[in-house]
């Protein structure tokens, strides 16, 4: 008997109607889920972006009625080498490659910014050259300074330069796979092959006295305190910029890559990713952020020298991250600031042994804190806290059974 002859028995009729009408409601729940999930990624994003925005207003409108003008100048420096730091804890906390040659790229900010300053020279002066350049018998302004006349060439220079040749460098150095100490002993290297080229050039770059006496940058006079307190409030911006990109790298699919990259590379190469590209492409970020700071310190110490290029100095950027925490980002600007200022500190307080002291709590901060201040207060501060508070620790390990009441009752009952 054909049953197509036959109308669908209401039962099954319902039955059906049930199933569609509770498919709907199921797929408007995971509908409404996706949404909440989607929202509650979003909240610590919003919530970031809003201390981001509490912590700038506070830089730009209460410190300057806080401070005096002197440690004022101390924070608007100490903000633009924790720029510096970001970029460092880049390359070193999230890719593993520890650079010690990451001045040459501070240095090569603060030039470019330092050679526009120093061509903005008034008509009517006897001369068109750099005031240097007439102590060394110079009569023809070199070829590679002149596009440094112009403000946006300037601008792009202070971060491509750096970039640039960081990316040049890191192509030699990564395609043939050279990683780890080595890496560390050719950016060493670089840096005092730059540093003795810098140092040497007189009549380029007035030798080991830099470049210095700036007046003026788009007219306005670069020594005047209103100007100086626009240079503050555009490095505060820049520095809640350069956190937002690194939070924006290292946040996602390509930050995974770089901990992969940093924490086997092998693997990342056996599972089809060439880590050469990646390498390459943080090491040239991490070099502009360089240059930026050096820019923005430069014009808030007006000089720029060959010391910038010093080794001791690329050693102690490096100390910044160790002390606020590698691969956090917020303790590279954390170590930047306490450092600088704790140095600022002990020499005014101890002008003959400061140094010691501030050795003192370099290796005390590695030797007791070896994830930094940041990471200490991820991992460790709720059990230090906790055994003050006689409260007891918490368990690594999951389940956590060995503190559940239950299991311990049926342990007593159980054992013999």
């Amino acid at each position: 008997m054909n049953n197509d002859k036959f109308p669908e028995k209401w039962e099954d009729k319902k039955d059906k109607e049930s199933s569609a009408y509770k498919n709907s409601w199921i797929n408007r729940l995971l509908q409404v889920q996706d949404k909440v999930n989607q929202v509650a990624k979003q909240k610590p994003r919003l919530f970031e972006l809003s201390a981001i925005g509490v912590v700038a207003l506070i830089l730009i409108a209460v410190m300057p009625l806080v401070l005096s003008d002197f440690r004022l100048d101390l924070l608007h420096r100490y903000l633009a080498l924790a720029i510096v730091a970001l970029g460092i804890d880049l390359i070193w906390g999230y890719t593993g490659l520890l650079s010690l040659g990451h001045g040459i790229f501070f240095a090569l900010g603060g030039y470019a910014i330092a050679m526009h300053i120093k061509l903005q020279i008034p008509e009517t002066a006897s001369s068109q050259l750099p005031d240097f350049m007439g102590l060394y018998g110079v009569t023809e302004l070199p070829w590679f300074w002149g596009p440094f006349s112009s403000f946006p060439f300037t601008a792009i220079a202070i971060l491509l330069i750096p970039g640039i040749l960081a990316a040049f460098l890191g192509y030699l150095v990564f395609r043939n796979r050279i990683r780890g100490v080595y890496f560390s002993i050719l950016t060493q290297a670089a840096t005092i092959v730059f540093f003795n080229f810098f140092n040497g050039q007189q009549k380029l770059f007035n030798g080991t006295n830099g470049l210095t006496d700036f007046q003026t940058l788009l007219g306005f006079p670069i020594s005047n305190p209103n100007t100086q307190y626009g240079f503050y409030v555009i490095t505060v911006i820049l520095l809640a910029g350069s956190y937002l990109l690194c939070r924006w790298l290292t946040s996602g699919r390509f930050g995974r890559l770089l901990i992969a990259i940093r924490d086997d590379e092998s693997r990342v190469r056996f599972s089809g990713y060439n880590p050469t590209g990646y390498k390459v492409l943080v090491f040239a970020i991490s070099a502009a952020l360089a240059g930026l700071g050096g820019a923005l310190f430069t014009l808030r110490s007006g000089i720029i020298s060959p010391r910038a290029m010093d080794i001791a100095f690329s050693i102690e950027m490096v100390i910044w991250v160790a002390v606020g925490g590698r691969a956090t980002l917020i303790g590279a600007i954390l170590g930047a600031l306490l450092v600088n200022y704790g140095k600022s500190f002990l020499s005014e307080q101890f002008p003959e042994i400061w140094l010691f002291f501030q050795g003192a709590l370099f290796l005390i901060v590695v030797l007791v804190l070896p994830n930094g201040i940041v990471g200490w207060l991820r991992t460790e501060a709720g059990n230090f806290i906790r055994t003050i508070t006689g409260r007891p620790r918490y368990v690594i390990t999951y389940p956590k059974l060995a503190e559940d009441p239950e299991i311990q009752r049926e342990r007593e009952t159980l054992e013999p």
